[in-house]
């Protein structure tokens, strides 16, 4: 998102659109510039050192105790295209609340530097404009929105097209995406022309509304039962739960081999000297850890078959999984060059020489035992159905509602929004009117539907497609060979039976593309049928001997065959279309006999199991044993 393009240029001289660089899933990136065109290249990289000076110190005073969900915030002064700037990327995971915390963090940085520019994308591109997606003008739609919106003083402001307003432009020459380049070079030279509306700068920044308060409230304290050195470990940095959690919530096969040991003593964490000490939580990473069915290992079986006391039982439990997720973290050898496994170990090397003292019990009852309640985790769906829905706004007593307060309130936010979406009346599929001009494909799906409409227009008195499944049915089982319950002959059958659908066909009154359709249907289908005759497979006559069989098979007793055929033939004049597939009879009755009366596909298929034929004289002869 920060670098638009591949390389390539199209004919206007600018960078190309085609394909625009993609943030990995769960990624933010952000950007600050100094754009003061009175400033030269050391100017503005002493200002952005004083910027990353200030950042340090807002985050110790705010996030002091805070633990991200899986990378942490910050800024590396770098220089590109000539320019130098701060720039920083962070994968916020399963945690949506990080990603906002960063925004908070920038709009703060840009409240106390005034000549910094900021700007911030993730994975979806300008993400604040998706968040004031009913607030917008008409004209800013994903296709151009990219580098046009930026942070400045705490404010939001979008870089407008030359001569935009908020009705839709016909030219192609203003609506176009805009470089890092160009964008830079806007804000230097026309910054009093940029946009800035107190509507879209309250909906793009309204997640921000409880911070910094917020900032704690993403935390959970749970009281569990976990091994002495692990409690040692987690009091010296609290910030090792969330990789020990990501390892537990996305373990595979491979990394639970460690788990599998019988002997405790070949575990990094033995389940030993279990201590009972408060540990700080994300909540997405609290959730992830109660939530889950883990396997009971080997080495914690004998300690929850003996815990009686159901909540005893649950801190157990969850200290069992952190614990697993400790011993796959260490134990990975992928994990060893991460900054957290290599402290983990250290500090395990140092207990083990002796250059570390585990607590005792005493030191770590000061540690503080207070636990979070966890109704947040309890979601009551009536409440939330009615959330979405709207319809609990309207009532007397709404009830404690579900999870926290700002999950509500962000709920109802985001119904409200897709509310006012649905009653926007100029609102298109994408959530804004699109430009005629934007692009050219638009244009020709436009004139297509037009021609489409005309067509339709033309041809009075016509109505929906008219299509008889029982006619076609009846046609497809007759190219198949399947048996129907028809009088006549059988080619005058099918002559009629085509004749009526591509009458239907013509006179159905649908356009000349749904008739091509039809058609071509109905001429695949009689190419398929001539294959099939012609190889033999739809040989459906009712004598066996009118398919040519001039072979030398010999049956057995043919005359009798013979006169019973013809008796049959008279007591059932009623049936005389029944077509005898003898290709199908005679490769069944040789599947048979190769079986020589054992099992096979013959006798799986029928259901049934001859005896062996012993009267065969040569393999090519039909066998004459009775079914049995």
């Amino acid at each position: 998102m920060t670098e638009d393009t591949a390389g390539s240029f199209n004919g206007n001289g600018t960078e190309s659109q085609e394909f625009p660089r993609r943030l990995p899933d769960d990624c933010v990136e952000y950007i600050i510039y100094v754009l003061d065109k009175t400033l030269k290249d050391a100017e503005i990289r002493e200002r952005l050192r004083n910027v990353q000076s200030t950042t340090n110190k807002l985050t110790k005073r705010l996030l002091k105790d805070f633990i991200w969900q899986r990378e942490e915030f910050s800024l590396e002064l770098v220089r590109e295209d000539g320019m130098s700037i701060l720039r920083g990327r962070t994968n916020y995971g399963d945690s949506v609340q990080d990603e906002w915390l960063i925004v908070y963090l920038l709009r703060e940085l840009s409240k106390q530097f005034h000549d910094i520019w900021v700007k911030v994308v993730d994975t979806d591109g300008e993400f604040l404009l998706i968040e004031a997606a009913n607030s917008i003008p008409r004209w800013l739609n994903p296709e151009i929105a990219d580098n046009r919106v930026w942070i400045n003083s705490g404010q939001l402001f979008i870089i407008p097209m030359v001569g935009a307003d908020d009705r839709p432009r016909t030219s192609k020459v203003d609506y176009h995406a805009l470089t890092l380049k160009e964008a830079c070079a806007c804000i230097k030279e026309a910054r009093s022309q940029l946009l800035r509306s107190s509507d879209i700068e309250v909906d793009a920044f309204y997640r921000l509304r409880n911070y910094p308060q917020r900032i704690n409230d993403s935390l959970h304290h749970a009281l569990v039962h976990v091994p002495r050195d692990l409690a040692y470990i987690l009091h010296q940095n609290a910030a090792y739960i969330s990789p020990a959690v990501e390892a537990f919530y996305l373990r595979d096969p491979i990394a639970l081999r460690p788990l599998q040991a019988q002997n405790q003593n070949d575990l990094v964490f033995p389940p030993r000297d279990l201590v009972t000490v408060v540990i700080k939580f994300t909540k997405v990473g609290f959730a992830q850890v109660k939530s889950q069915r883990f396997p009971t290992p080997a080495a914690w079986t004998s300690i929850l078959s003996d815990t009686k006391d159901e909540r005893s039982r649950v801190q157990t439990e969850i200290g069992m999984k952190i614990t697993s997720g400790f011993e796959m973290l260490v134990s990975d050898p992928q994990n060893q060059d991460h900054k957290v496994v290599r402290e983990i170990k250290l500090i395990l090397e140092d207990i083990v020489s002796g250059g570390d003292q585990l607590p005792s019990d005493t030191e770590i009852s000061h540690w503080g035992m207070v636990e979070d309640d966890e109704a947040w985790l309890d979601v009551d769906f009536e409440d939330f159905e009615n959330e979405l829905s709207g319809r609990r706004q309207g009532q007397e007593n709404p009830g404690p509602g579900f999870g926290d307060k700002s999950a509500q309130e962000d709920l109802q936010k985001m119904v409200a929004r897709f509310k006012d979406f649905l009653d926007d009346d100029a609102a298109g599929s994408e959530g804004a009117e699109y430009l005629d001009d934007m692009d050219n494909d638009n244009d020709e799906d436009e004139e297509e539907d037009d021609d489409v409409a005309g067509d339709a227009s033309s041809d009075e008195g016509d109505g929906s497609v008219s299509f008889d499944e029982e006619k076609f049915a009846t046609m497809m089982r007759e190219m198949m060979g399947i048996p129907i319950d028809t009088k006549g002959d059988e080619s005058s059958a099918n002559g009629g039976t085509r004749a009526r659908i591509v009458g239907d066909v013509r006179a159905s009154g649908v356009n000349s593309s749904a008739r091509e359709e039809e058609l071509e249907v109905l001429r695949l289908s009689q190419a398929m049928e001539a294959e099939l005759r012609a190889a033999g497979a739809l040989q459906l006559d009712s004598v066996a001997h009118e398919s040519g069989l001039n072979v030398n098979h010999k049956i057995k007793d043919r005359k009798e065959m013979a006169a019973a055929m013809e008796d049959s033939d008279d007591e059932n004049d009623n049936d005389r279309d029944l077509n005898i597939d003898f290709n199908l009879a005679k490769n069944l009755l040789e599947s048979f006999k190769s079986q020589i009366g054992a099992a096979g596909p013959g006798s799986s298929i029928m259901g049934m199991r001859l005896p062996r034929d012993e009267d065969s004289a040569t393999p090519h002869d039909l066998p004459t044993t009775n079914l049995r």
